[in-house]
């Protein structure tokens, strides 16, 4: 029987008045990608805010690994990696620099932090610019190095957030391929948010559907695509994909808005770095 490593039961979030989560359920097995898919402004970044312990709930619970994201915070915190939309390792820095800081910063004990690092080069192919400036780097090895420090202190869950944005399709390529070894090899868990349908339909085990602060769908990629009325296309290219699944349950019209998490995830990581060292 699967053993889920996240628990969510009717979390929810408000800001003065409004929902930006409103009562949410899902599980997340065991060495399995769970894809949180929707527009801007659904909830996702306010949703991930709240399991990686940096938004409080309003009401609700949610465990990971075992963890309650309130009573426990720190338990939770040392059990997950996050990997941002938003570049977050300094360029003035080498690659190995970098996965040093990190590695300071969760408190790997001395005697591991060089074969860690060590190793986490070389889960993402990184070991022969390990000593260049991160400025260096291309967009795809940014990413890659990203993924490296998300798991250097040993998480049974990665947040991943948009982790192929900006990228062209040999790096998203190439990401998708180190996403899939970390589940296969590592055992490692994943909640990830992304705008490529395609790259959910490849990589997650089970997708959940949210908008306007509500889940309105979840289920593996294959039980939303035979759910909904086949598209209207030539006979050759009738099947529904993801693509036409999110359009069919969120709709075609624009989203100008953001995610309702004030101040953006990024800076609550920021505040919330500054506040605990």
């Amino acid at each position: 029987m699967a053993n889920p490593v996240i628990e969510v039961k009717n979390l929810t979030k408000k800001f003065n008045g409004f929902t930006a989560v409103d009562s949410i359920n899902f599980e997340v097995d065991e060495g399995c990608v769970f894809g949180l898919l929707g527009p801007n402004g659904a909830g996702k970044t306010t949703t991930i805010s709240m399991l990686s312990t940096l938004l409080r709930p309003t009401s609700g619970t949610a465990l990971i690994n075992g963890h309650d994201v309130q009573k426990d915070p720190a338990a939770v915190r040392r059990s997950i990696g996050i990997v941002f939309q938003d570049p977050s390792s300094d360029d003035i820095l080498t690659g190995r620099e970098n996965l040093l800081l990190h590695c300071l910063l969760f408190d790997v004990p001395n005697a591991e932090i060089g074969p860690r690092i060590k190793w986490a080069l070389e889960l993402v192919d990184l070991t022969e610019w390990k000593d260049a400036l991160l400025k260096k780097y291309s967009g795809g090895m940014r990413r890659r190095l990203e993924l490296a420090r998300g798991l250097l202190h040993k998480p049974r869950i990665l947040f991943l957030d948009e982790p192929t944005l900006g990228l062209d399709p040999q790096a998203r390529e190439n990401i998708w391929v180190h996403i899939e070894n970390l589940v296969k090899v590592e055992k490692v868990s994943i909640i990830l948010t992304t705008h490529y349908m395609e790259e959910a339909d490849r990589l997650c085990d089970r997708v959940a559907i949210i908008d306007h602060g509500k889940i309105i769908v979840s289920g593996t990629p294959t039980e939303l695509k035979t759910g909904i009325p086949e598209p209207k296309r030539p006979p050759e290219v009738l099947k529904a994909t993801l693509h036409d699944v999110f359009l069919y349950y969120t709709g075609k019209q624009l989203r100008e808005s953001g995610d309702t998490a004030e101040g953006g995830f990024m800076q609550k990581v920021m505040n919330f770095t500054k506040k605990n060292r």
